[in-house]
């Protein structure tokens, strides 16, 4: 839609209120709402909100920002009801002057894709695979079933909860290409088409929105947490990810022998060589890194491969006809990540390994988790971060991630996640009053 379009549908479907959604640095949707009557106003000149009290925003001082909403993202929300409906629309950040903010990480990862444009590459295609928990409510981890992956129903009792949350999404314009009960109890995943990252990266934020709402509507709560359970897999968030110049994957080349170009090698060798420095940014809370262990399906190792699921990244095997189906799946975000920065950090990475042509090794096709440390080692096979402090260390100095995150939010998200991590450190817990108090 454009601009007036928008203005007709909110007069024709008699739309009260129009929410205009956008991000803060950590990815926490933020919202507001104005009237029917304002809708010209916010598209012509946008809407004015205090900056200073938006995580990793401005200071107190310079707080003033424009909330410019996008109008080929609105949508109506179905799980309003449609006597007193509700619009939406996401906004770019803009400051006073109207220029992109910095600290708004939409404008982020449309950097980056102007960088791949600028790279001849005008698609940065992404579908990303988020899986979640439902638990009976927020003040504990009581599930709804003991199902495992497929499962159907009875165990899978979360069947019509799915379905209702499948129909909401294609109603908010998401493409949805199945869903299915996952690996541990009550755990699930609906994958999302692929499609353009700006476009995806709007959707997974209206995705979580989503999932969230119609498990409220159904008296439960739904969760994101990365690794809510213990002893039982976490939700991640496989990325698979593919540049197109015009129509043509530049990711295919059917005369390599694993039908991969050089684009495609540089490309996963760029995301493999910066891998620790973004985990910060695609693992970025202290629970992510309690996902992120051996033996639990989540890739910790910093190999590639084709059917090997241990392997950080995982390439598809290729099938005749299927040229534009090449791709690359990293394997480590989680879904409780900003998707704007995460896709923009991938993208500057893999172009990275473009630009200077790194080069990757043969396949991992072995089970890397069976292997030593020390077989690991002298295989040249590096792990990624294992705490968010790690990753922290990482992450400072790192000229790709200044790079990619500019100079704003990569300031900001090192000083929030800091101070995260400080406030993890000095915890006590219940494990350590069990296992010392008693002996020590």
């Amino acid at each position: 839609m454009d601009k007036d379009q928008v203005i007709k549908a909110v007069k024709d479907d008699d739309i009260k209120f129009i929410r205009l959604w956008f991000t803060d640095v950590v990815g926490t949707l933020k919202s507001f709402a104005v009237t029917a009557s304002e809708i010209e106003t916010a598209l012509n000149n946008g809407m004015g909100f205090d900056g200073s009290s938006i995580t990793g925003y401005q200071d107190i001082e310079e707080s003033d920002m424009i909330a410019m909403p996008d109008p080929s993202t609105f949508k109506i929300l179905p799980w309003r009801g449609q006597e007193h409906k509700v619009g939406r629309m996401i906004c770019d950040v803009l400051n006073p002057d109207g220029t992109p903010y910095e600290g708004d990480p939409r404008y982020q990862l449309k950097r980056a894709l102007k960088r791949a444009e600028d790279m001849g590459f005008n698609h940065f295609y992404v579908g990303p695979e988020l899986e979640f928990f439902y638990f009976k409510n927020s003040e504990g981890t009581e599930v709804l079933d003991k199902g495992g992956y497929f499962d159907l129903t009875p165990l899978d009792v979360a069947s019509d909860l799915r379905r209702d949350t499948v129909m909401a999404l294609e109603e908010m314009g998401i493409d949805v290409e199945y869903s299915h009960h996952e690996v541990g109890p009550s755990q699930h995943e609906i994958d999302i088409r692929y499609n353009d990252a700006l476009k995806i990266a709007d959707d997974a934020m209206t995705y979580r929105l989503v999932v969230k709402e119609i498990a409220e509507e159904y008296g439960v709560y739904a969760t994101f947490m990365p690794k809510p359970i213990f002893g039982e897999n976490g939700s991640g968030m496989h990325t698979h990810q593919s540049l197109f110049s015009g129509d043509n994957n530049a990711f295919f080349d059917g005369n390599d022998k694993f039908f991969l170009s050089d684009t495609a090698k540089g490309y996963i060798a760029g995301l493999l060589k910066h891998a620790s420095e973004m985990s910060v940014v695609f693992a970025q809370w202290v629970n992510s890194y309690k996902r992120l262990v051996p033996g639990y399906e989540a890739p910790v190792y910093k190999a590639w491969s084709r059917r090997n699921r241990s392997a950080l990244i995982r390439v598809p095997m290729y099938h005749p006809g299927m040229e534009k189906a090449t791709r690359c799946e990293f394997r480590s975000p989680d879904p409780a990540c900003n998707p704007y920065l995460t896709f923009a950090v991938m993208l500057h990475a893999g172009l990275e390994g473009i630009e200077k042509g790194y080069k990757i090794e043969d396949p991992m096709e072995m089970n890397l988790y069976d292997l030593s440390d020390t077989e690991r080692a002298e295989m040249g096979i590096e792990t990624l971060p294992e705490s968010l402090g790690d990753a922290i260390r990482n992450a400072e100095g790192s000229e790709l991630m200044k790079k990619a995150l500019g100079d704003h939010i990569y300031r900001r998200l090192l000083e929030i996640k800091k101070k995260e991590w400080n406030d993890y450190r000095v915890q006590l817990t219940q494990w350590e009053m069990d296992r010392y108090l008693s002996v020590l």
